[in-house]
């Protein structure tokens, strides 16, 4: 048989993933959200090349939460907080249309909520009167940036409360994350947490077992795959989507744990669509990272 003949055979009998490279593979996916997409990773002994405007600026929206999350853990090991002292929740609190389970259960606001119950609220279930009282109650969105910028990933910009976002849209633009650094605080948190163990441990627990957005990184992955993350959602405005994202931490057959980041942006496709989208990207992230694994234990 020719050469050439053999590469041919070859190629049609190669699965098709195997043939496009994961960069070419995610930059196609992205298209279907008719909007723009930034996507990073990083897997410790493992080069992968899923880079997709890595150093772009989408907004965070709820993603912040986790960084938010880091920042009152500080506090509290810095013996400024405890975990369990009780916060006030203010009638000056409310904010009518805001998702908040928080403020479902008191309505009326007037009662003291455990520092742990505001953190859990905000980061797993991504309730933005929880995380507005975590603002206020630590010194407001520049604590938070110092925290990032004292921990090397000043390309984390925290700039507003949920309250502000909530009444100018357009503030969201502002607080913007660069996927790589989103991932080298996933990166941080999992190798080397700046949290001690009890801490850490239990912010893990509450973006491992957060409901949110089972559709997105989580939606096509093997099932049981552990994953640690942290959602954000603009819903629709003026036509398009500003922001549908998912950051976490993906535990491998192996136990080694892959840092994902996926912003999609001023999106024009349906919301469907986008979540479907950030799935495929996960997918085919996932996937190259088992396959890269298995060849270097070869």
């Amino acid at each position: 048989m020719r050469l050439s003949h053999a590469i041919a055979l070859l190629a049609l009998t190669t699965p098709l993933a195997a043939q496009t490279s994961l960069h070419e593979q995610i930059a196609t996916l992205a298209k279907d959200a008719k909007g723009e997409v930034y996507v990073a990773c990083s897997l410790p002994g493992t080069k992968l090349d899923c880079d997709l405007n890595p150093h772009g600026h989408p907004p965070m929206q709820s993603t912040f939460k986790f960084p938010l999350a880091i920042a009152v853990f500080q506090q509290i090991e810095a013996g400024k907080l405890t975990l369990d002292q009780p916060v006030p929740f203010l009638t000056s609190d409310l904010y009518k249309g805001s998702y908040s389970p928080l403020q479902d259960t008191h309505p009326t606001a007037g009662v003291e909520v455990p520092l742990r119950e505001l953190i859990r609220l905000s980061a797993s279930l991504s309730d933005n009167i929880a995380t507005d009282i975590l603002l206020r109650h630590i010194g407001g969105p520049q604590v938070v940036q110092r925290s990032m910028d004292a921990l090397g990933v000043p390309g984390i910009h925290v700039v507003h409360s949920e309250r502000e976002l909530h009444d100018d849209e357009n503030l969201q633009y502002q607080d913007s994350a660069e996927p790589t650094a989103m991932v080298a605080l996933l990166r941080l948190f999992a190798d080397r947490s700046p949290l001690n163990p009890e801490h850490t441990a239990l912010l893990q627990q509450w973006m491992t077992e957060t409901p949110s957005a089972p559709h997105r990184i989580k939606g096509l992955l093997p099932a049981g795959t552990v994953v640690t993350h942290k959602t954000g959602t603009s819903g629709l405005d003026h036509g398009f989507y500003p922001a549908t994202n998912d950051v976490g931490l993906i535990t491998l057959p192996d136990s080694r744990r892959l840092a994902l980041a996926i912003f999609v942006t001023n999106a024009h496709a349906d919301d469907t669509t986008d979540e479907s989208v950030i799935a495929r990207i996960a997918k085919a992230v996932y996937d190259a990272a088992i396959t890269a694994s298995a060849s270097t234990t070869k």
